[in-house]
């Protein structure tokens, strides 16, 4: 498996499709939840995913700049296909992401929108609660910040 990471314009039009493709079956058929993926928001960020030696992609997430989500760098969108799910996989996407999070904004507070049930995943990760449980397109979620 390997990672890329990519801003918007430079993913080809192939694999944008697989990206897109992947956070559809988790978000909106997995989750059973319609909403808008497509948010405006991808456009600004930059996208990492791993993909194999096929070009299949198993994971991927998006890094957002400070001022877009939030006040701080965000990670967003951060999803691993079914099938790679129980692998590490999950894990090694995420300190991908926040090593690309320094190389591209250099070491900074990181905010994330979790899913409640992913809370102890993200704490092993240095995110840290803050506020309380709120739902986003029905599902719990916790604001949480990893400090620089």
């Amino acid at each position: 498996m390997k990672f890329y990471t990519a801003p918007f314009l430079d993913i080809p039009a192939a694999k944008l499709y697989r990206i897109l493709a992947l956070r559809s079956d988790v978000f909106v058929v997995e989750q059973n939840c319609a909403y808008q993926d497509l948010d405006g928001k991808d456009e600004q960020s930059y996208w990492i995913w791993a993909e194999d030696e096929n070009g299949d992609v198993h994971a991927t997430a998006r890094l957002l700049p400070a001022g877009i989500s939030y006040n701080e760098v965000s990670i967003g969108r951060v999803c691993t296909a079914m099938h790679s799910r129980g692998t590490g996989l999950g894990k090694l996407l995420m300190k991908e992401c926040l090593v690309q999070c320094d190389n591209i904004w250099g070491s900074q507070n990181i905010t994330i929108s979790a899913q409640q049930y992913l809370l102890k995943f993200y704490n092993e990760l240095g995110f840290v609660e803050e506020g309380e449980m709120y739902l986003e397109d029905e599902i719990p979620h916790l604001k949480m910040k990893r400090k620089a």
